[in-house]
This record gives C-alpha cells, sequence and structure tokens, in this order.
C-alpha cells in the first residue's frame, strides 16, 4: 500500500483510491452523492483532504454491513462542520443502526429457512411459499408463477 508523506496535506482521486481500496469510480460516486468532498484545482483536478480517508472507510464498512448510502449521507451530514467520523461516532451511529441490521437479519435467516421449500415448487400460488405468496393470496385469482397483472383485452 502506498505510503502517502506527512506534508501533503491534499490527495488527489488516485492516491485517495490507492490508500483507502476503493475505486476511483467509486469515489466519483461517493463525491457525487454528497458522501465526500473535493476542491478543484486550476487544472480542474479533484484534491482531496487527508480527513477524507476516514469518511471513506465510514462509508465502505457502513456499506458492507448493509446500511443504504442515503442514511450513510445523513449521518455524515450530523457530525458537527461535516468534520471526520470519530471511533465515538461510528459506535454511536452503529448502535442507531442496529435495530436495522437486527431485522434484516431476522429477514434473512426466514429467507434460508424456507428457500429450499420455494426453490422446488415453480409455482408462487402454493399455499406454502411464505417468501413471494403468503396464505396463498396469488392462488385465489389465478395459477402459475406469474404475479404480473393480465393484461386486458
Amino acid at each position: 500500500m502506498p505510503q502517502i508523506p506527512e506534508e501533503i496535506h491534499e490527495l488527489s482521486v488516485g492516491q485517495l483510491a490507492a490508500r483507502s481500496g476503493a475505486a476511483v469510480s467509486a469515489l466519483h460516486f461517493y463525491e457525487a452523492k454528497g458522501l465526500i468532498s473535493s476542491r478543484r484545482t486550476a487544472g480542474n483536478q479533484r484534491r482531496y483532504t487527508r480527513d477524507t480517508l476516514r469518511r471513506v472507510a465510514f462509508v465502505r464498512a457502513a456499506q458492507r454491513v448493509g446500511i443504504p448510502l442515503a442514511t450513510i449521507r445523513e449521518a455524515l451530514a450530523e457530525l458537527p462542520e461535516e468534520r471526520t467520523p470519530t471511533r465515538a461516532d461510528w459506535a454511536r451511529l452503529s448502535q442507531a443502526w442496529r435495530a436495522e441490521l437486527d431485522e434484516r437479519i431476522r429477514q434473512l435467516n426466514r429467507l434460508r429457512d424456507h428457500l429450499t421449500d420455494c426453490i422446488g415448487c415453480g409455482c408462487l400460488s402454493l399455499a406454502t411459499c411464505v417468501l413471494s405468496n403468503p396464505h396463498d393470496a396469488f392462488g385465489a385469482g389465478r395459477a402459475g408463477s406469474r404475479l404480473l397483472p393480465e393484461e386486458r383485452a
């Protein structure tokens, strides 16, 4: 991993990508979504402050656990003076996200537990299909695996 000398206070997008492990396109995307910011040089090149490394790490860690970008942006916007997140910030925000993650884990466990029943059926109108058709709601109207409304003539 390339080291950046301490006297360099701003990073090019390539340096930020190399240090953060994020692709240049991801950094451009993060910037477009308001997660990070840069200044432009006279030659219109992006320059990021060194603390952007921590913001990128924060974004990537939150994404890895499934937090939506809009939620991450809201969390970063709550920080005073748009400063870099600290360990205490991460602890506070991750605690707030815990209930959402617990619910997602419950949903994934439910999907895993019922996946075997669903794979072999080929028909979403079965009464036992608790994933796509709980309580056989679609079976009353039609049979087959189509859940799209029928076209009317």
